[in-house]
C-alpha cells in the first residue's frame, strides 16, 4: 500500500485529522463498505482535493482509521503501559470494564467490527493484524516485567500468555456487546487472569 501523505502545516493536520475522525465514526456504525468518500466529505467538511491530497484511495482512509481505532482504545486502558505487578493487570482489566460499564455499553470494540468486515482482505487484513499485535504487545511487555522481577515461572513464554489473554479478552468484548451483558466480559477478564497467575512464582 502507498504511504498517505503527511500533513506539514497545523490548518493541514487539522483538516486530515478532521477526515479521519469522520471517517472512523462512519465505519463505526455503518461499516467499510458502507461508507463512501462522499459521506466522509459531508461529515468533515473537507473537499475533494484535500482528501485526496493526503489519502490516495479509500484503502488509505481506512488504514488512517484502523490507526485512530488503536489510538482510541488503548487510551482506554492506560495501565497497558506501565504494567509490572499482578495488581497493575487488575487495574487493567478494571480499565476495560469502565469503558463498557458507560451509558450505552457493553459497545463494540472498534477494531473487531474492522477484522469482522476485511479480515479476508489480503491489503487490509494485515493492518488489523498489526494493530492487535500492537495492542498485545504492551500485554507482553508486562509479563516479560514480571517474569524479569520473578513474579512469573523462568519458563513462562510472555509472547503466548499475552494472545491467550487478549484471545479470552476479545470472545468477551464480541459477546458483551452482542448479548448487552457485561458478565460476558468480567467473565473473560477473569479466566484470563486466573490462567496468566496459574504461571505465577510460587
Amino acid at each position: 500500500m502507498e504511504t498517505q501523505a503527511a500533513a506539514t502545516t497545523p490548518r493541514g493536520k487539522r483538516t486530515r485529522d478532521a477526515i479521519v475522525e469522520a471517517a472512523a465514526g462512519l465505519m463505526y456504525v455503518d461499516g467499510v463498505a458502507g461508507t463512501s468518500v462522499d459521506k466522509v466529505l459531508a461529515a468533515s467538511g473537507a473537499g475533494k482535493s484535500q482528501m485526496y491530497h493526503y489519502f490516495k484511495n479509500k484503502e488509505q482512509l481506512v488504514a488512517a482509521v484502523i490507526d485512530r481505532y488503536l489510538e482510541q482504545v488503548l487510551a482506554n486502558q492506560p495501565a497497558i503501559f506501565t504494567l509490572s505487578s499482578w495488581a497493575d493487570l487488575e487495574t487493567w482489566t478494571e480499565q476495560l470494564l469502565d469503558v463498557h460499564r458507560r451509558a450505552g455499553g457493553p459497545i463494540a470494540c472498534p477494531l473487531g467490527n474492522l477484522a469482522g468486515e476485511v479480515g479476508d482482505n489480503p491489503q487490509l487484513a494485515p493492518l488489523v493484524d498489526q494493530a492487535y499485535r500492537t495492542w498485545e504487545s504492551h500485554l507482553e511487555r508486562g509479563l516479560t516485567t514480571l517474569r524479569d522481577n520473578g513474579e512469573l515461572t523462568a519458563d513462562a513464554d510472555p509472547a503466548r500468555l499475552a494472545q491467550a489473554a487478549m484471545t479470552s479478552v476479545h470472545g468477551g468484548l464480541l459477546l458483551a456487546h452482542i448479548r448487552h451483558d457485561l458478565t460476558a466480559l468480567e467473565d473473560a477478564l477473569g479466566i484470563a487472569l486466573t490462567y496468566l497467575r496459574s504461571h505465577a512464582r510460587s
